[in-house]
């Protein structure tokens, strides 16, 4: 079998926890953020966990992470 290619624009996005869950970051916060209450646009900014519908599909695209 020859070695998997990584998809490098997954690569970019998502990150690999220590206990192999991956992370990603929330959407709707690049732009038009003046409509957004503050409250909002501060939660978008921390990281959340992928679902476990997405799991498979991203693990696939991060072979070696």
């Amino acid at each position: 079998m020859p070695k998997l290619k990584t998809h490098r624009g997954a690569a970019k996005r998502f990150k690999v926890s220590g206990r192999g869950k991956i992370k990603r970051r929330k959407a709707y916060k690049s732009h038009l953020l003046t409509g957004k209450s503050a409250k909002r646009t501060r939660g978008l900014r921390k990281t959340t966990l992928v679902s476990d519908s997405e799991y498979g599909n991203i693990k696939r695209l991060l072979p070696y992470k």
